[in-house]
């Protein structure tokens, strides 16, 4: 079990911001977070309840999407950053590994994390340092540093991927389904990676994740969305022990297991926002 991260400053700040594709549909309805610095911040839900969207808005990818924030806004140590393009963003610390990993099939494994340190300008011998430390963290790419990454698996794919960022030398990563399409084995290991870079390095990070078990047993705070809205949000702990986070995403209650698809839509929305 980990403890609620000690009270830090605020790194990310996203303030009731609306998020609309294709200038007619709503996906995000006034969601509003606060990743503070150290962390690891959950952001939980299950598919299409819009913590992919909330990432792209932040790292500003929702562009080549046709979406747009049209309302509220995003913050960055107090700097308003929604108006910057990706790379910027990158320059200022902050970047997102995409959900499904979107490594560079045709590069190696070693090719792919060298990629990651274009944006920087502090030489060779730093870059090499910063290559052995993310060897140090994932031994697997290690071993397949001189492999195409195309054909290496999901699982060392979304370790390039993890990698790729850290060599940036990010001070926050958005993280987008870790555990997408992995073997329950991989998916303790990514998060025991992240928790160890993340205490190792100091690396912030915003995660989303449809895996609410074992993303609220490795993040500090969580917060939920359903249908664009975040419902509930509060310590990793607190949420693990509240009796409608059992239910409907750990999949138990008071009588046991239940499955999420036996509570009707309706009667979720109820209680959540009653």
């Amino acid at each position: 079990m980990f403890d609620a991260a000690p009270r830090a400053e605020t790194l990310l700040e996203v303030n009731n911001i609306e998020v609309i594709y294709n200038h007619v549909i709503l996906v995000l309805k006034g969601v509003s977070l606060s990743v503070p610095k150290g962390g690891i911040t959950a952001l939980l839900g299950g598919n299409g309840a819009g913590k992919t969207t909330t990432l792209k808005a932040i790292s500003n990818l929702l562009h080549s999407e046709r979406g747009e924030v049209t309302k509220g806004t995003i913050s960055y140590r107090g700097e308003r950053v929604q108006e910057l393009d990706p790379a910027s963003l990158v320059r200022k610390g902050v970047i997102q590994v995409m959900e499904g990993r979107h490594c560079f099939e045709h590069l190696t494994i070693e090719e792919n994390l060298l990629t990651g340190a274009y944006t920087r300008g502090d030489g060779r011998a730093a870059i090499a340092r910063d290559l052995e430390m993310v060897y140090s963290y994932f031994p697997r790419l290690k071993e397949r540093r001189k492999s195409q990454a195309g054909y290496t698996s999901g699982g060392e794919q979304q370790m390039c991927a993890m990698g790729r960022a850290l060599m940036s030398r990010p001070e926050t990563i958005l993280l987008d389904e870790p555990s997408m399409g992995l073997a329950p084995q991989l998916v303790e290991q990514i998060f025991e990676i992240v928790r160890a870079v993340n205490e190792g390095e100091g690396v912030t990070f915003l995660l989303a994740e449809q895996n609410t078990n074992v993303a609220l047993r490795y993040a500090h705070y969580g917060y939920i969305l359903e249908s664009g809205r975040v419902v509930m949000d509060g310590p990793a702990e607190a949420l693990r022990e509240n009796p409608d986070v059992k239910e409907f995403y750990l999949g138990m209650s008071d009588q046991g297991r239940k499955s999420f698809r036996d509570v009707r839509s309706y009667r979720r929305r109820k209680r959540w926002l009653a």
